[in-house]
C-alpha cells in the first residue's frame, strides 16, 4: 500500500503533457495540447490535454482523466501500478508495506506476471554477462553480430542456461510461484510426465516491452543449428502480453518517432538494434509477424509518417506489400526504403556506418504508390495479362485511402508512370467504389474523386451514460459539478438579494448548496457526482476552500475521470475578438443567473419525475378504489355483518382520501413545473 505523501509527491512531480507524450503525439494550440485519441480509432484530433488543469478529455469518445487515469486506461494497469509507473518516470522512490499472506493471495495477477518477467529478463542478462556459459556463448554471439555494451543494456538482452529447468528451479527458489510460470510462457509442465522445463533453455534472449517500459514476453534464438528446433521461439499470448498489439523496440524508440514525427518499420529484432547502434533510434519491428491494425493504431498515435524498410528480396517484398494498404487505409504517409541486393537492415547498419547509413535512409526512400507502381510495372510490362491484373491492384491500393485529393493525384501520378489514360484508372476506381457500397464495406454515396471536396471533420459523438437512462438527470448533474469545481470559490453577487445598490456577497459555491437546500434536494441521481457534490457541500457548511485539483488528483478513478471531464473544455475564445475590441461576457460574469438556471433546470427536472411517479402511482391508487367499491356493492348486497360493510367503507374512504392527496400534489407539481418552465433561458451571456 503506498502511502498519502507518496501518492501527494507523485501527483505534483506528474507532467500530463511529459506522461501522455510518451504514447501519443501531441501538438501545442492555444494553451492545450492536442492529438488524436489512443483510445478509439480517429483520424481528425478530438484529444484534448491541459497543462494547467493537469488533465486529459477526449471529445470523441468521452474519456478524461489525469495523469494516472490515462496510464491505468492505456496500460490496462491498476491505480497502484499507474503511480508507480509515473513514480519510476520521474525517480521518485515507493515504499511500500509489507503484505501480509492475505493481502499478497489478493495482490494482483496481472502485476505478479510483470513481476516475474522483470525477474527473468535480469536473470537472462545475469547469465549473459556473469556466468560462464553465457559469456562463451551468448556474449560471444552478441559481440559476433557487433552488439555493443550499450545495446546489450539498452534493449536488455541475455542468455537463457542449457540446462532444461535452470531458470524455472531458480524462480521457484527466489518465491515465485510455477502457476505464473507457465502462464507467462516461461515454463512448460509436461501434462503426463508432469516434468517442468524451460521454454527457452540454449537460447539468446530478446526482452520484448510495453510502450511504458514493463518486460510483457520474451523473443529466444537458438545458436546450435538443429533439424526440428525452432530458429526463434517466442512467448505464448497471456494476460500481458498481445504480439499483435506489441511492436519489438517501441519502448525504445517512442521519444524519437515523436521528435522526429516518423517511424521506420523494419522486420527482426536484429534489425531494429542494428539500425539503432548506427544512430537510427525510431525504428520498430513487427517481429516476423504480419502487420496488424492495433499495430498501425500504436504507431499513428506517435506519427503520421512511417517509412517501410525491404532487403531487396522480391518475395520478401510481394509477401509483406500487402500489410501496407492497411497503413494506407488508416491515414499514414506510407513510404518505402529498398535496400541493395544481398543486404537487410541488420547488416547494411553493420557494413556501411551511422553516417552512410542515416544519408541512404533520407535520399533513397520512395512514396509506396510511386513504388509499388514502378515494381508492378517492371514485371508485367510484357504480358497483357499481367499488366491488367496489376492495374486493378494498384487502384484496389489507391481506394483505400480515404483522402480524396490524395487519391486523385495519385491518380494522375499513375496514369504518367504507366502510361495509360486517366479515366480509365477512375473508372477502375469506381467499380471497386460500387462492389465495396453493394459489400457493405464503403460510405454509400461517396464522391467520385475527379473534383476532390475538402474533408470534412469525422462528427463528434456524445457520450451517453452506459447502464443509466436518467440522461437528462446526468446531464444537469454535469453541470452542476461543473459549475461548483471550476467556479465553487468565486464571490459573486446574490441573484436571490433585491438589494441592487449593495447586493450580499457570497461564494458561488455557496448560492448553488443554498439553493439545493432549499428545494429539499439532498442527493443527486448518480453515486460519483453525489459523492463530489456531498464533499464540496460538506466543505461549504465548513467553510473550506473547494480545490478541483482535489478530485481531480482523486484515488477513485471515478471521481478523477468526472471531475476532470467537468474542469475540460472543448472551447476556447479566439483572441480576434479582443483585436477587433468586441465586448463579450465569460459566464464568470454571470455566474449569479446561471447558478439560478441551472439549478432551476435540475428542480424541473425532478419535479418531472416525480410527477410521472405520481401519475402511476395514481393510477394503481384508483384501480384499487374501484376494486374496494365493487367489494362493498357485492358485500351489501350479500347482507355481510355490519362490521365488515364498515370496515369496508372505511378503507374505500382512505383510498379515495389518498388519490385525492396524491392529485392534490400533481397539481401543485404541475403548476411548480409551469412556473419553473416560464423561467427557462433566461440567462444572457
Amino acid at each position: 500500500m503506498i502511502d498519502r505523501t507518496t501518492i501527494d509527491r507523485i501527483m505534483d512531480a506528474a507532467d500530463i503533457v511529459e506522461v501522455v507524450q510518451d504514447f501519443v503525439s501531441l501538438k501545442k494550440r492555444g494553451v492545450n495540447y492536442i492529438g488524436c485519441c489512443p483510445f478509439h480509432n480517429e483520424k481528425t484530433p478530438s484529444f484534448i490535454v491541459s497543462p494547467a488543469k493537469g488533465i486529459f478529455k477526449c471529445f470523441g469518445c468521452g474519456k478524461s482523466g489525469n495523469a494516472v487515469g490515462f496510464v491505468m486506461e492505456h496500460e490496462q494497469m491498476t491505480y497502484p501500478e499507474a503511480l508507480k509507473y509515473i513514480a519510476r518516470k520521474y525517480g521518485i522512490e515507493v515504499v511500500e508495506k509489507e503484505l501480509s499472506p492475505e493481502e499478497q493471495q489478493q495482490n494482483d495477477d496481472r502485476e505478479s506476471m510483470r513481476m516475474l518477467n522483470e525477474f527473468a529478463a535480469k536473470y537472462f542478462q545475469n547469465n549473459l554477462l556473469n556466468d560462464p556459459e553465457g559469456i562463451a556463448i551468448g556474449l560471444s554471439y552478441f559481440r559476433e553480430r557487433g552488439f555493443t555494451d550499450e545495446a546489450i543494456k539498452t534493449f536488455g538482452l541475455g542468455y537463457s542456461l542449457e540446462k532444461r529447468d535452470a531458470f524455472t528451479e531458480h524462480a521457484l527458489k527466489n518465491g515465485y510461484k510455477l502457476d505464473f510460470m507457465t502462464r507467462t510462457g516461461l515454463t512448460i509442465v509436461n501434462e503426463e510426465t508432469k516434468r517442468r522445463y524451460d521454454r527457452f533453455f540454449g537460447r539468446v534472449m530478446f526482452p520484448v516491452y510495453s510502450i511504458s517500459g514493463q518486460v510483457i514476453g520474451f523473443g529466444g534464438r537458438v545458436l546450435k543449428t538443429a533439424e526440428k528446433t525452432a530458429k526463434y521461439v517466442n512467448s505464448p499470448e497471456s494476460e500481458i502480453y498481445n504480439k499483435s498489439k506489441t511492436l519489438y523496440g517501441l519502448y525504445q524508440a517512442r521519444t524519437e518517432i515523436v521528435r522526429q514525427k516518423k517511424c521506420y518499420l523494419v522486420e527482426g529484432y536484429a534489425d531494429v538494434i542494428s539500425l539503432y547502434m548506427a544512430g537510427v533510434h525510431n525504428v520498430v519491428a513487427s517481429s516476423g509477424t504480419s502487420l496488424t491494425e492495433d499495430q498501425i493504431r500504436i504507431i499513428h498515435r506517435l506519427t503520421d509518417d512511417i517509412t517501410v524498410l525491404y532487403d531487396g528480396d522480391s518475395a520478401g517484398i510481394h509477401a509483406s506489400i500487402r500489410g501496407i494498404d492497411m497503413l494506407l487505409s488508416q491515414g499514414l504517409n506510407v513510404r518505402v526504403l529498398l535496400l541493395p541486393d544481398g543486404e537487410d537492415p541488420d547488416s547494411f547498419a553493420k557494413k556501411y556506418g551511422s553516417e552512410k547509413t542515416i544519408e541512404y535512409l533520407n535520399t533513397h526512400e520512395e512514396d509506396f504508390i510511386r513504388f509499388k507502381t514502378r515494381l508492378s510495372k517492371t514485371e508485367a510490362d510484357k504480358d497483357p495479362l499481367k499488366r491488367a491484373a496489376m492495374i486493378t491492384d494498384i487502384v484496389r491500393t489507391i481506394s483505400v485511402i480515404e483522402d480524396q485529393i490524395k487519391q486523385t493525384v495519385y491518380l494522375q501520378e499513375c496514369s504518367k508512370i504507366l502510361e495509360i489514360d486517366e479515366n480509365t484508372l477512375y473508372s477502375e476506381l469506381m467499380k471497386l467504389r460500387r462492389k465495396k457500397i453493394m459489400d457493405g464495406k464503403g460510405p454509400a454515396g461517396q464522391a467520385f474523386p475527379s473534383k476532390p471536396e475538402p474533408k470534412l471533420p469525422e462528427p463528434k459523438q456524445v457520450p451517453t451514460a452506459t447502464g443509466n437512462k436518467e440522461i437528462g438527470f446526468l446531464s444537469k448533474e454535469h453541470e452542476i459539478i461543473r459549475i461548483l469545481l471550476l467556479y465553487g470559490n468565486k464571490v459573486i453577487n446574490n441573484p436571490l438579494d433585491h438589494n441592487r445598490e449593495n447586493p450580499q456577497r457570497l461564494k458561488a459555491a455557496e448560492l448553488m448548496v443554498a439553493l439545493m437546500l432549499q428545494g429539499n434536494i439532498t442527493e443527486l441521481r448518480n453515486k460519483v457526482n453525489q459523492q463530489i457534490f456531498k464533499e464540496i457541500s460538506d466543505a461549504v457548511i465548513n467553510g473550506r476552500e473547494i480545490s478541483e485539483k482535489e478530485f481531480i488528483n482523486s484515488p477513485d478513478p471515478a471521481i478523477s475521470s468526472v471531475a476532470a471531464d467537468a474542469c475540460a473544455s472543448s472551447y476556447e475564445l479566439s483572441k480576434m475578438w479582443e483585436k477587433h475590441g468586441s465586448v463579450y461576457y465569460k459566464e464568470e460574469n454571470k455566474l449569479g443567473e446561471i447558478i439560478t438556471d441551472v439549478y432551476r433546470k435540475y428542480l424541473l427536472e425532478i419535479r418531472k419525475d416525480e410527477k410521472k411517479q405520481l401519475s402511476a402511482e395514481l393510477k394503481v391508487q384508483m384501480e384499487t378504489s374501484k376494486n374496494l367499491k365493487s367489494e362493498l356493492t357485492a358485500i351489501e348486497a350479500n347482507g355481510n355483518s355490519e362490521d365488515e360493510i364498515e370496515k369496508l367503507r372505511t378503507a374505500v374512504a382512505e383510498s379515495d382520501n389518498k388519490s385525492i392527496e396524491i392529485l392534490k400534489r400533481i397539481n401543485e407539481i404541475t403548476q411548480e413545473i409551469k412556473e419553473l418552465s416560464i423561467t427557462q433561458g433566461r440567462v444572457t451571456i
